[in-house]
């Protein structure tokens, strides 16, 4: 089986870079570290306005294959305009560090939002309403729609991934450090890339990623939405990838009905379409998707447009 990459911390200490200068850009606050970067809440002073600054240090182990993706990244999401997709305003290097400038979302990522909300004291609280679900879910496939026709898969759709403005809880898609587009030159890896429990099958193992990859993994999303934690038959991650791998049809333990009472046949029949094992059995696009969960949506909430 492929290995998974590893997400370790990169080798420095990100507080350091508060208050330097990137052009005329000031890095005010650290709002999170991953496998490429640290990212930080900039005031670009030329505009007077946050930005969102996102470094990948040149001293990094595994430097050259950092920087294609890193590359990658910027010049795949600049590509992209749409209201529901994080935009790329600039890139570049200094002598210490790789940089790109981004928009800020003030909000926060949906993982937390969910966290949040199964934390209320209220138990009644703690599932979020059906109608934000399908709100939220035919949003990101708008965009999603919209970057596949423009050739970019994202292959990493998870609630991390997900920003929701504070304002009125519009979601962004973030994210792109593993898309994948017709311009990029990392397209032949030999790991997987991605989040365990949100990948398709064929991503676990490493075959043709297309379009569909990542309507099962916006399929999962939705799942977790309603559910509020996915009812798993394993509980590891070697587990999970192994299920994923080679029994992807008994990943969960409980059908998507059984798991919550929300779900009625319908709405069943549209997860469970999204997540097929084998990708011929899932929605084509996500315009299939998006028009069968709006068509639901409709019916369901006849009096409140999205």
């Amino acid at each position: 089986m492929q290995t998974i990459e590893k997400k370790d911390s990169i080798k420095f200490d990100p507080k350091i870079h508060i208050g330097r200068e990137i052009g005329n850009i000031t890095l005010m606050s650290l709002l999170g570290q991953g496998a490429m970067g640290a990212v930080y809440i900039g005031f670009q002073k030329s505009l007077k306005r946050k930005v969102a600054v996102k470094i990948f240090p040149k001293a990094s182990p595994n430097n050259s294959t950092m920087r294609l993706r890193f590359r990658d990244e910027a010049e795949t999401v600049a590509v992209l305009n749409h209201p529901n997709i994080v935009s790329v305003f600039d890139m570049g290097e200094s002598q210490e560090y790789l940089y790109i400038i981004m928009q800020y979302i003030d909000g926060e990522d949906l993982r937390s939002f969910i966290h949040r909300h199964l934390l209320h004291p209220v138990p009644s609280k703690r599932l979020l309403p059906m109608q934000f679900c399908l709100q939220l879910i035919i949003q990101l496939l708008d965009a999603l729609a919209y970057a596949h026709e423009e050739g970019v898969i994202h292959r990493d759709i998870k609630p991390a991934n997900i920003i929701l403005e504070n304002r009125n809880n519009r979601p962004y898609l973030a994210d792109f450090g593993i898309a994948r587009s017709a311009l990029s030159e990392d397209s032949k890896s030999n790991i997987v890339l991605g989040t365990p429990l949100y990948i398709s099958p064929e991503q676990v193992w490493n075959s043709h990623v297309d379009r569909r990859s990542d309507i099962y993994s916006t399929g999962i999303v939705l799942f977790e939405l309603i559910t509020g934690k996915l009812p798993l038959s394993k509980s590891t991650l070697d587990e999970v990838l192994k299920i994923k791998m080679y029994e992807p049809e008994n990943l969960f333990n409980r059908s998507p009905s059984e798991a919550s009472a929300l779900i009625d046949t319908e709405l069943e029949r549209i997860i469970l379409k999204s997540i097929a094992p084998v990708p011929d059995d899932r929605y084509p696009d996500c315009n299939a998707f998006h028009k069968d969960l709006s068509s639901y949506y409709e019916r369901s909430f006849p009096d409140v447009k999205i």
